[in-house]
């Protein structure tokens, strides 16, 4: 079940799915999510524990949260130790002025952009592939 890791392969290949919903980033120390809230992410940090959730269940449980962001699965099996597929796309979202944060995961690398800029975000997934496309 090996992930690709030729970076042109990666790149010419992948499509950006936009998923539904607003997600945002929260922290929470010393405390857990009400049971009735699913995160799409957690990880713990020294500093407590950190979650990507849907930003109407932040906002029903009263939790405060940051980057109220649209979440695009990057619709190609990566692998995990791909070298420089991120890096390529972080550093073109950039240039259009667009903070992104990636979550690496098994099968797919997802990114959180901006909410409001998930079009931007999605043109310029089509214009690596379509760029590096017709150099291979």
């Amino acid at each position: 079940m090996a992930g690709e890791k030729n970076l042109d392969i990666l790149l010419s290949s992948m499509t950006g799915a936009l998923v539904d919903g607003v997600y945002v980033f929260a922290t929470l120390k010393d405390q857990s999510l009400p049971s009735d809230i699913r995160p799409r992410m957690m990880f713990e940090e020294a500093e407590g524990t950190t979650y990507i959730l849907l930003k109407e269940d932040a906002d029903a449980a009263g939790i405060s949260y940051e980057f109220p962001s649209r979440m695009i699965t990057l619709e190609i099996h990566s692998s995990l130790d791909a070298v420089g597929f991120m890096a390529r796309i972080a550093t073109d979202l950039a240039k259009e002025n667009m903070g992104v944060n990636p979550v690496s995961a098994f099968f797919h690398d997802h990114i959180f952009i901006p909410d409001g800029r998930e079009d931007d975000a999605l043109r310029v997934l089509k214009e690596i592939a379509a760029s590096v496309s017709a150099q291979v």
